[in-house]
């Protein structure tokens, strides 16, 4: 394994693991604030991660949103030069909507952008559906 995938594995498990426990502000902070989205649930493009953290607290206080835990399986990092990198999984989320508990399987993709010649930060963000 690269030095790049390591890096790009360690960022991506600090995301899914403040998404898991529900941490808004260490999830966020995985994103740069350019950053844009695309949710299979959402009829728009998400264009930044303000956009985003807005959206969030909708489906907190509309819909009771919470996530309860976060699995993250068929892992795959392909390198885009010194820079850049796909980060490719199945992601397992237990969560609570309206009052109602449910697990969720879907396929995403996240393009991660090192900054500042260490920190790895998501630029992108697509999430399908299983």
């Amino acid at each position: 394994m690269t030095d790049t995938e390591q890096a790009v594995l360690a960022a991506a498990d600090r995301l899914v693991a403040a998404f898991a426990r529900h941490d808004r502000d260490a999830y966020f902070a995985a994103f740069a604030p350019e950053a844009s989205f695309i949710f299979h649930s959402l009829d728009r493009r998400l264009e930044s991660r303000a956009e985003y953290e807005a959206e969030w607290d909708v489906w907190v206080e509309r819909d009771g949103f919470r996530i309860h835990g976060c699995r993250s399986e068929e892992r795959r990092v392909q390198g885009l030069g010194p820079d850049a990198a796909v980060f490719i999984h199945a992601v397992v989320t237990d969560l609570e909507m309206g009052g109602e508990r449910m697990t969720s399987r879907e396929r995403e993709t996240i393009i991660f952008q090192r900054r500042d010649g260490e920190h790895w930060l998501a630029v992108h963000e697509h999430l399908s559906a299983g």
